[in-house]
């Protein structure tokens, strides 16, 4: 299994993914404390330090490559980590969008700030 991508595990674990995403990675959490037979279940440690640090790319790795190893050794847990990815990746790209933007601005002269954004989480303020 390829790995899951950091950036989607980081979006998600940052908390500002909306009620659908803070289910999606709850539903993670869930799938990595299952505890196979006899084992302990292996990327608890990755999740919870993500949880906490939700913009460190390198935990983001360490999760990720936790989580294809544990997919690699148990067959049941590839299994619904594929349909957890599915689920996390349709939500990324419903809140990224899938299309090409273009903005232009054109035929006068502008007397105020103009912005060009997308997926802004805070305010915006200018001058002062």
């Amino acid at each position: 299994m390829d790995q899951i991508a950091p950036e989607l595990l980081m979006a998600l674990a940052g908390g500002t993914a909306g009620a659908a995403g803070q289910q999606i990675w709850a539903s993670l959490r869930d799938l990595v404390r299952r505890r196979p037979s006899g084992q302990s279940p292996e990327g608890e440690a990755e999740l919870t330090a993500l949880g906490t640090a939700a913009d460190d790319a390198e935990r983001a790795r360490e999760l990720a490559q936790v989580l294809a190893q544990r997919a690699g050794q148990d067959p049941a847990f590839a299994q619904a980590l594929a349909t957890w990815r599915r689920q996390a990746e349709a939500w990324d790209e419903a809140r990224t969008g899938a299309g090409d933007v273009r903005n232009e601005i054109s035929g006068g002269t502008f007397q105020g700030p103009v912005v060009q954004a997308r997926d802004i989480n805070g305010p915006l303020t200018f001058g002062g």
